[in-house]
């Protein structure tokens, strides 16, 4: 086996620095040419990065989010602009064509954590009875409620989430559940609508 040492201790090409510390020769390795790029390029990348965003008029993270904010904005408009307009006949029409049951399924998996499973109130109000916090119990004011939320209440809007056809199915669910008076029942709150 051939030994690359040149005499001294030292493998070849390495040269020996000027101290000895324990028995270990200290060597001068430099580092490899590609890491050496690799390390000046980030630095260059890092700088112009810096540059273009703080003085050259980059996007920001604010930027980006208004614009897309703004665009979102714009297709909800055109979203509810080619959305035809509800009325009582039109909601009874739909209501005609619907199920309870599919909003039974519904509800459960959206509304009963809140609500309980048969409409008697946990955290939110009862639903069986003639008593409403918001509107007065038609199915546009139901609608308009599951629609846009509670905010004073801590209900969020389910329009972004349910479709239309889940929306009115859900209505009619808790239509169709008015005076079934479920034990554990939640007291009254709001105002009684006959």
């Amino acid at each position: 086996m051939q030994d690359n040492n040149n005499g001294n201790g030292n493998p070849e090409g390495y040269k020996q620095l000027f101290h000895e510390y324990d028995g270990i020769i200290e060597h001068d390795n430099p580092l490899p040419t590609w890491w050496l790029w690799t390390f000046f390029l980030t630095i260059i990348f890092g700088a112009l990065y810096f540059l273009h965003y703080q003085f050259g008029g980059g996007i920001t993270l604010q930027d980006e989010l208004a614009i897309h904010m703004t665009a979102l904005e714009k297709e909800k408009a055109t979203m509810q602009a080619s959305a035809p307009a509800e009325t009582e006949d039109s909601l009874k029409e739909a209501f005609d064509k619907l199920d309870a049951n599919a909003g039974a399924a519904v509800f459960a998996g959206k509304c009963a954590a809140c609500h309980g499973q048969e409409l008697q109130g946990l955290i939110g109000p009862n639903l069986t009875d003639h008593f409403w916090i918001h509107g007065k119990g038609t199915r546009m004011d139901i609608v308009k409620v599951i629609r846009e939320g509670a905010a004073d209440k801590g209900m969020p809007p389910w329009g972004p989430v349910l479709k239309r056809e889940e929306l009115y199915s859900v209505t009619k669910y808790i239509m169709s559940k008015l005076d079934s008076k479920p034990a554990g029942a939640k007291p009254p709150q709001g105002e009684e609508v006959k």
